[in-house]
C-alpha cells in the first residue's frame, strides 16, 4: 500500500479515535452531575407557591383576633362572614329551660346587656356547652354568696361573641383554666385576659353544674355580642349617654332569642320572663 494512503488512514484512525474520546468525556460529565439540583429548586418553588395558596385561603379562627380600643372593637384581619342564622345550637337544654332572662334590660338594680336560663330548683346538674366554634379570650373566678363562681367570654373569628356566668362545676379543661386564675375574692368578678387564646369547638361540655347550691338558685347568664357593629339600642341618644361608659359589651348586646331557627326561637320566646320586675321588656328584643 502506496504510504502516502497509510498515512491518511492512520490519520483518520486517531481522529476518529479523538472524537470518541471527546464524546466519552462530555457524556461523563453530563451523567455524573447531581440530577437533583434543577429538580430540588423547582420543588422549592413548587413548595412556596403552595405555602402562599395556603396562607391566603386558609385563614384559622387562630389567625384572626378582636379587641377593644375604648372606642369601637376591630379585627387584626378581614374576618370571615358569620353564619346565617347567627346561631344554631343552644347552650343548655331547652327542654329544662323554665323562664327566659332577657337581654337589654335592668336587672336587680343593674344595666344587662347578657340574658340567661333559669331552671326549677330542684338540681344544680345542668350541663352548659359550646355554641359556637370560637377561642376563650377572658374568664374569672369569684365568690358570691358564699360559693365559687366562673364567668368565661368567648369570640368566634367572624365576630360574634358570648359568654356565660354563674357556672359551678367545671369539666377538667376549663377547671385548667380557672386555676390559672387569680384567686377568687368576695363580689370581684373582673375578667383575667388569657394568653394564648383557648380553642373551644362547638358542642364541648364546659360546666356539668351552675347556680348557687346552697340555695338552690338555679340559673346560667348567656349574653351575645356582635363586634361588627353597635346596635340600634345605642343610636338612641338617651341610651348612648346613659351607657357611655359601658359601651364595650352594652352598645354591642343582641337580642340572642332572635338568631336562631325559626322553631328554636318560637320555643324561648314562649317561655316565662325570668325577672319579675322587667320580664321581657328589652332594650335589644323589639
Amino acid at each position: 500500500m502506496p504510504t502516502a494512503l497509510k498515512k491518511k488512514q492512520t490519520l483518520l484512525i486517531i481522529a476518529s479515535f479523538g472524537a470518541i474520546t471527546l464524546v466519552a468525556v462530555i457524556a461523563f460529565f453530563v451523567f455524573t452531575q447531581p440530577k437533583s439540583s434543577t429538580n430540588t429548586k423547582d420543588t422549592v418553588t413548587n413548595t412556596n407557591q403552595a405555602s402562599q395558596s395556603a396562607k391566603s385561603t386558609n385563614t384559622s379562627s387562630s389567625d384572626i383576633t378582636w379587641q377593644w380600643n375604648d372606642s369601637e372593637w376591630f379585627s387584626n384581619k378581614t374576618p370571615p362572614a358569620c353564619s346565617n342564622p347567627l346561631l344554631t345550637e343552644l347552650p343548655v337544654d331547652i327542654n329544662l329551660v323554665t323562664a327566659i332572662l332577657y337581654p337589654g334590660q335592668i336587672r336587680g338594680g343593674d344595666y344587662k346587656a347578657h340574658g340567661g336560663f333559669r331552671f326549677s330548683d330542684s338540681s344544680n346538674l345542668i350541663q352548659v356547652k359550646i355554641p359556637l366554634d370560637s377561642v376563650v379570650t377572658s374568664a374569672s373566678r369569684y365568690i358570691q354568696d358564699g360559693e365559687v363562681q366562673y364567668f368565661f367570654n368567648f369570640v368566634n373569628s367572624c365576630g360574634l361573641a358570648y359568654r356565660f356566668d354563674h357556672l359551678l362545676t367545671l369539666t377538667e379543661k376549663f377547671q385548667k383554666i380557672a386555676e390559672s386564675l387569680p384567686e377568687a375574692k368576695p363580689d370581684d368578678s373582673r375578667t383575667t385576659k388569657i394568653e394564648p387564646p383557648v380553642k373551644v369547638t362547638r358542642g364541648e361540655l364546659v360546666a356539668s353544674a351552675i347556680g348557687f347550691e346552697k340555695t338552690k338558685n338555679v340559673f346560667v347568664d348567656f349574653g351575645v355580642y356582635d363586634l361588627r357593629t353597635p346596635n340600634l339600642a345605642s343610636k338612641k341618644p338617651n341610651f348612648a349617654s346613659t351607657y357611655a361608659n359601658s359601651k364595650e359589651f352594652i352598645f354591642y348586646g343582641i337580642c340572642w332569642l332572635n338568631e336562631y331557627p325559626t322553631e328554636i326561637s318560637t320555643k324561648l320566646k314562649a317561655l316565662p320572663a325570668g325577672d319579675g320586675a322587667s320580664s321581657k321588656t328589652s332594650d335589644y328584643c323589639t
